[in-house]
Order: structure tokens, then C-alpha cells, then sequence
């Protein structure tokens, strides 16, 4: 492990870059890529967009420190597609993401953005069939978007990705993989990376673990900041409601869908246990509502997110397996049925309704004991979140 005083001066190396680009045709990026940008609904770049895009496509190893919520994910998805040579069907990008889910809502804007492009994009992800990566990749492929488990199978044991021609390499959401234990496979893929290979390392936070993979992986990395008072999305507006206890939050959640016309919502609860025990009670309301944690197998998750996109299932019950980087247009509700247990999910939880400048609504159901982490919660964030008034105005009664 590398000394503290080598991963601060590192961390002191790692300034903030300061060029910042205001539109996407200033970018010059190729016609067909600029065309699919346009198409995707994107018109005008967000921070992290204007910031990062064009140092990566200028080959700096980046480190960029932002939420979901904020465009990262087209941000490395614009520099990769810019850069991949065409002519070749080896792989040139390779993109970790910490959840299966991720992963594929990342391929799918790969394919999206780089369509006229005629890109090539798998996903490597568990619990899909081992045989169809391993003829996927040896037939080919531009770009591969995978978890780390899945990755590291297909590079080191099946030996059926060749990191050899790989030009760059995005670990997203860095700091969750890290936490959720993925340390030692990254460290392991990283020795397949070719020491010419870029980094582009995308994060929340930077606990001591990204600053060690800074130091040993990453060459001069330029840090690419933005702020937490620039994270809280515009769009959403923020309410809690005060139940005495534990006990009433039920009684209030079906008060709460009784008043308010909803397209889709999302109630996020901080154990699969919860996640049943509340699909269940809410059923017995005759309330038609789905769930999704990390013990249900990868067949039923996929098919809970293609009912819960396509509008047949209008409330998901989850948790923090779909906080970050899940994109569903139609989401338009965010109920925190227990307050986040890391500060940095809260973010990410209310993120899914107001995605990238849609409008949106976050509920919190508080307690008496929650009141200090919703405060802890707004200061750090620099927000306000009101209490929810007895009537709701006429423009948030329904929330589309």
C-alpha cells in the first residue's frame, strides 16, 4: 500500500481543471456523434459535461467528483464514443459499473448516443448466460460495459476479452464499488489494463481507497469537481413528513398515494427484509406496487425493470441497489420510507424523479429520532427540505 504522504501529494498533483465548454458543437465532435447527442435529448451540456468531455477526449487520466444525477454517464459515454476507432473491432473502452442494472442502462445509452455511429457494445454483467459473453467478445466488440466479477471472469479465467488495443478505462461510481467490497477484483482487473491505457475514474466521494488507486494506477490525473450546493437538482421539490413512529409510516404512505395522482414512483427502504414485509401490506391495500433488492435473482430483477419502465408496475419498492445511476423518464416521485443510512444516497434516492432537469418530487417519512439526519442531510447539501403542507399546491397534486 502506498504511503499517506504519496497519496496526498497525488491528491495535491490532481488539480482542478479549468476548462469548461458551454455547448456541445463548440466540442467538435464527429457529425454523426453530435447528431446522436441531439437526438438523445440533450441540448445544452450539464457541469460535469462541459468540464470533463473534452480532457478526456484529450487523453488526461481524470478523476471526476460527482453524483448521479449530474450527466456523468453521458459525459464518459460522449469521450469514449469519440475516440474509438471505428475501423477495428477490438476492444477499445471498457466501463465498470457497481449493479447489473447500471451496467446495462449504461450500454443502452452507448447504443443510443453511438447509433449512427454503428458502435459496437456488450454488456458483461453476472447471472446472463457465460457461453454469449464468451462469443460476444470473441466476435468482437468496440466498447464492453460490465461489473467487476463478470469482467474479471471474462478477462483472467474464460480469457475471452483482450485488454491488449483498450485505449480507456471508466470506473463509475468508484466510491460504491469500493465500499460494497469490489476492491480486490478492480485491483485485479487493473493488471489487464495496459499501462498506456487512460483512466477516467467518476466518484461521490474520495475515501482513501480512490486516492490509493490514484496513486497506483492513475498518471498526473486532472480532478474534475462539482460541488455538493451544486447537486440538489433544481426540479425537485423537497418535502418530509413527521410521523411520531416507526408504526405510522405505513398508515401515512397510504394516505399519501390516496392524495396524490402519480405516473411512477419510487419508495426506497434501507433493508430487503422492509422491501417485502412492505409489498406484501401494501397488496393487501390492493395497491399494485413491485420490488427489487440483490437476493432476487438477475431474470426477476430485469423483469421488474422492463414492467416498471414500460408503466405496467407504477411503484417500485427498493433499495439502495437502484440509488445511483438508474435513469426512468417516467419517475416523477421519490419516497424515502427510511431516511438514506450514508448521507451520499440521499442524492442519488431523490435523483431518480427530476432526472437532469425533469421535475419531480421527494418525500421523506421522518420520524422523531430522524430529525437530526434530515438536518445533517440539508446542511450538507445546502437545501431545504419544508414539511409537506396538509394540502399540497394545485400544480403538485399531481406529479407527471
Amino acid at each position: 500500500m502506498e504511503g499517506r504522504q504519496e497519496i496526498l501529494e497525488n491528491r495535491r498533483k490532481a488539480e482542478e481543471y479549468p476548462e469548461s465548454v458551454e455547448t456541445f458543437t463548440e466540442m467538435n465532435l464527429l457529425p454523426e456523434l453530435t447528431r446522436g447527442i441531439f437526438c438523445h435529448g440533450f441540448e445544452k451540456p450539464s457541469t460535469i459535461q462541459q468540464k470533463a468531455i473534452l480532457p478526456i477526449i484529450k487523453g488526461h487520466d481524470i478523476i471526476g467528483q460527482a453524483q448521479s444525477g449530474t450527466g456523468k454517464t453521458a459525459t464518459f459515454t460522449i469521450a469514449a464514443l469519440q475516440i474509438v476507432d471505428y475501423s477495428s473491432k477490438m476492444c477499445q473502452v471498457l466501463i465498470l459499473a457497481p449493479t447489473r442494472e447500471l451496467a446495462q442502462q449504461t450500454q443502452n445509452v452507448v447504443l443510443s448516443l453511438g447509433d449512427a455511429l454503428n458502435i459496437i457494445c456488450h454488456a458483461c454483467v453476472g447471472g446472463t448466460d457465460l457461453r454469449e459473453d464468451m462469443v460476444r467478445l470473441k466476435n468482437g466488440v468496440q466498447v464492453v460495459v460490465g461489473t467487476p466479477g463478470r469482467v474479471l471472469d471474462m478477462l483472467d479465467a474464460k480469457k475471452s476479452l483482450n485488454s491488449t488495443n483498450l485505449k480507456l478505462f471508466v470506473l463509475d461510481e468508484a466510491d460504491e464499488m469500493l465500499s460494497r467490497g469490489f476492491k480486490g477484483q478492480i485491483h485485479e482487473i487493473f493488471k489487464f489494463v495496459p499501462s498506456h491505457t487512460q483512466i477516467a475514474l467518476f466518484s461521490a466521494t474520495m475515501p482513501i481507497e480512490i486516492l490509493e488507486l490514484t496513486t497506483k494506477f492513475m498518471f498526473d490525473p486532472k480532478r474534475i469537481l462539482v460541488k455538493n450546493d451544486e447537486l440538489t437538482l433544481e426540479g425537485i421539490r423537497q418535502y418530509y413528513i413527521g410521523v411520531e413512529d416507526e408504526r405510522f409510516k405505513f398508515e401515512t404512505l397510504c394516505d399519501l398515494y390516496e392524495t396524490l395522482t402519480i405516473s411512477a414512483s419510487i419508495i426506497y427502504v434501507n433493508s430487503k427484509r422492509k422491501a417485502d414485509i412492505l409489498q406484501e401490506c401494501l397488496e393487501k391495500e390492493d395497491h399494485t406496487v413491485s420490488k427489487m433488492h440483490g437476493d432476487m435473482m438477475q431474470s426477476e430483477r430485469e423483469l421488474v425493470m422492463r414492467e416498471f419502465r414500460s408503466g405496467s408496475s407504477r411503484v417500485l419498492i427498493t433499495t439502495d441497489l437502484l440509488a445511483r445511476g438508474i435513469d426512468v423518464q417516467t419517475v416523477s416521485l421519490v419516497v424515502n420510507y427510511d431516511l438514506p443510512i450514508t448521507m451520499e444516497n440521499y442524492i442519488h434516492r431523490i435523483g431518480r424523479s427530476g432526472r437532469y432537469g425533469r421535475k419531480g418530487v421527494a418525500i421523506n417519512l421522518v420520524t422523531n429520532k430522524d430529525m437530526v439526519q434530515l438536518r445533517l442531510i440539508e446542511a450538507h447539501y445546502n437545501t431545504q427540505i419544508e414539511k409537506m403542507p396538509p394540502s399540497l399546491p394545485s400544480e403538485a397534486m399531481t406529479i407527471e
